[in-house]
């Protein structure tokens, strides 16, 4: 799986350029899935998740997460190609026996991700974009917000412009994810389908879809998720976002709530 990595690195500096272009306002978040734009060169873009409260249970325990803090920060290298650095942020997770009724609480910091973002056409979001998507993650939190080890991947974020503003989305991933246990890593694989349609001249709404296969050595599960998310944006160079997520099968968490904030630069 590194080798999808490095071979991943080496796609998006070898692609021929393009011509820059004006771009429309194009953050992550608040999605499950990931654009397939880029910013211009010099620009940067920060988003914070403000606020996020996860839910899981199942027959014998609930827990709770309410994470602060994530940061994402994004550079414009070149007219097709962007940087990125991101943190997992400060996470506090409470869990609950269901049987004894006695509660545990942990305490912990995210990962470093560093990620590269190559388009290979239409940077600008417009038509039919596409581009691919390198990752590493670097293990320095710790849990319940931190993997333990490290872990690579890749994902190739694909768009299509409708008219009415409407767009569709589809971001495919494989990655060599860290083992639950902290100590190796795993195949994991899946993808996130999504359409965004404008629901006022500065509100906009996107539905998605998302599975994930995890071949975790302590059992094998696949994740199904249902999204909904809004961002609001008052302006040309920002964006307040809500966002949420269910779980569609006994895999996945419950539910996610979420608040966040994009600035451009």
């Amino acid at each position: 799986m590194g080798a999808v990595f490095f071979c991943g690195c080496a796609l998006l500096i070898a692609a021929p350029a393009q011509g820059q272009e004006a771009r429309d306002f194009c953050p992550d978040r608040p999605g499950l899935g990931t654009p397939a734009c880029t910013l211009e060169p010099g620009v940067v873009m920060v988003e914070l998740g403000v606020a996020e409260w996860m839910r899981e249970s199942d027959s014998t325990t609930r827990s709770d997460t309410i994470a602060t803090g994530e940061l994402l920060v994004r550079l414009g290298i070149t007219p097709q190609l962007e940087a990125q650095i991101g943190w997992g942020g400060y996470a506090h997770m409470r869990e609950r026996d269901r049987a004894t009724g006695v509660r545990t609480d942990d305490d912990g910091v995210g990962d470093l991700t560093l990620a590269l973002r190559r388009n290979l056409a239409n940077p600008d979001g417009s038509g039919l974009s596409l581009a691919l998507m390198p990752y590493a993650t670097l293990p320095i939190g710790s849990a319940p917000a931190g993997a333990g080890d490290w872990g690579v991947g890749l994902l190739i974020p694909i768009s299509y412009a409708l008219a009415g503003d409407i767009s569709l989305a589809l971001t495919p991933e494989v990655d060599a994810a860290p083992d639950s246990d902290g100590n190796g890593r795993h195949l994991a694989y899946g993808a996130v389908i999504g359409v965004e349609f404008p629901l006022h001249n500065m509100v906009t709404a996107t539905l998605e879809l998302a599975a994930t296969h995890d071949r975790d050595p302590d059992g094998h599960s696949t994740e199904t998720l249902a999204a909904f998310s809004l961002g609001w944006q008052p302006a040309d160079d920002w964006q307040i976002d809500a966002g949420s997520s269910f779980g569609l099968n006994h895999d996945s968490p419950d539910f996610t709530l979420s608040l966040g904030v994009a600035r451009r630069f």
